[in-house]
């Protein structure tokens, strides 16, 4: 999941660079997408494809507790973060129990992350132990009837390269690739999906903001996350030839086919689907998407028709490319109603209404992983609940996994591959999405 935690005083300053960035966006877009028509509107959905890909989505950092050094167990332990991390959700003890659950759902897909600090806790020495856990993990994945998906970079690395420079330093691709090739090589027979470096513009805005590379160098980091992208995905296919690869991106409204030049353009050729994590909307009516950098996350708008928007633009800049929700998800503050009153089972609902009408109008859209099966931490905080089992980390010591609205609602909907024919979304679209700029707005969908 992309961060949550900011410094104080960012709040004002965020609003405003959303604000920039809309009004810039709404000028140069007239010039980028092509005239359009306006969408057909909806005749009743059809299910999608029995081979469609239900699933969830976790971390290992977010999730598993017992936290090894690293980049970001040393950002918590400074202080910098709204609360410490302490166990988290316990997941790495109590994987079991979190794999019944998912499988319990009907989904085939369980995304996790293979921690590098975990497995390589100082230069060149490998913790068995650890190595064995994530072997048991996969294992048990595979035997409740599910697909891993396997995240080799979700923003943490060891302490020991932080203390190198992180992504700063020139030696540190050679050293991701040596373990990330070490995991490639041991859970390749398992055909699983993989995702090679988690949102890689977030990535970098989060090491700008916890001060582990200066402004100057985020073009050096931008290179290097290119280049071991690169490299890992034709490792990979040497080991699987059939393998998906992917980086999923975190789609930002308005800017995202800006931000794409940097790295989704230049690694198209070695993208084996368009991996995407939707989450925020915004339109002329509703600004508050710059609560989405800030410490407020539940308060950012989240219409479920800007999934639409960002699979349609996709499937438009990309056509050859099928595309995959990798995250997507809407954040409660500790669980408590949203003030737009809009529950998660609802919206979870009207997100799959929007995923089967862009199936229906051509779109390529190939799986969507729910974030996530349980709150955890996020990024700085255990306030923002984004889980399907709530889960109270500050004040529940037992950790036990509650099911939120959602978890029936995401039942019958893999048991129905959707939602009914007749279904139609608890929110009306906007009025004028600007999720995929001008194009959303111009050609908009009923």
């Amino acid at each position: 999941m992309h961060s949550s935690a900011v410094l104080p005083g960012r709040r004002r300053r965020g609003r405003a660079v959303i604000v920039g960035l809309l009004s810039s966006v709404l000028m140069i877009t007239a010039g980028v997408f092509a005239p359009v028509t306006s969408a057909t509107p909806a005749r009743g959905l059809a299910p999608l494809p029995a081979d469609f890909a239900w699933g969830v989505a976790s971390s290992g950092f977010q999730s598993e507790g017992s936290s090894p050094d690293s980049n970001w167990l040393r950002h918590v332990r400074a202080g910098r973060t709204h609360d410490r991390i302490g166990g988290s959700v316990d997941f790495r003890h109590r994987y079991r129990q979190d794999v019944a659950l998912a499988a319990s759902l009907g989904v085939k897909v369980y995304r996790v992350g293979v921690e590098w600090a975990r497995i390589e806790p100082r230069p060149g020495v490998v913790d068995r132990a650890e190595l064995a856990y994530y072997d048991d993990l996969m294992a048990a994945i595979v035997a409740a009837g599910m697909r891993p998906m396997i995240t080799l970079d979700h923003w943490v690395y060891p302490g020991w390269v932080a203390d190198r420079g992180g992504w700063a330093s020139p030696s540190t691709p050679a050293l991701w690739l040596r373990n990330a090739r070490r995991v490639v090589d041991r859970y390749a027979h398992l055909h699983p999906l993989w995702i090679t470096v988690n949102e890689p513009a977030a990535y970098v805005m989060n090491e700008i903001k916890i001060g582990a590379i200066a402004p100057g160098e985020v073009p050096a980091m931008v290179d290097r996350l290119v280049a071991v992208h690169r490299e890992i995905y034709r490792h990979i296919h040497r080991r699987d030839p059939a393998a998906m690869v992917s980086s999923n991106v975190a789609y930002i409204p308005t800017v995202e086919p800006v931000l794409d030049t940097a790295f989704v353009d230049r690694v198209a050729d070695s993208l084996d689907f368009i991996g995407l994590d939707y989450y925020y909307s915004i339109s002329p009516a509703n600004t508050d998407a710059w609560h989405a950098i800030t410490d407020e996350l539940w308060l950012a708008p989240v219409a479920a028709d800007g999934l639409y928007h960002a699979l349609r633009d996709y499937a438009r800049r990309y056509p050859s490319k099928p595309l995959y929700v990798v995250e997507s998800g809407m954040p409660t503050r500790d669980g408590a109603p949203r003030a737009d009153g809009y529950r998660r089972g609802d919206h979870l609902r009207d997100l799959v209404y929007w995923i089967q009408r862009a199936r229906g109008d051509g779109v390529d859209v190939i799986g969507y992983n729910y974030w996530s099966l349980t709150d955890n931490f996020e990024w700085g905080s255990y306030t923002p609940r984004f889980g399907l089992y709530t889960v109270d980390v500050r004040k529940d010591p037992s950790l036990t996994r509650r099911p939120t609205d959602a978890v029936a609602a995401y039942r019958r909907i893999t048991a129905d591959n959707g939602v009914p024919g007749a279904y139609r979304p608890t929110r009306p679209a906007e009025t004028c999405s600007l999720v995929a700029g001008l194009s959303s707005c111009v050609d908009p969908v009923r």
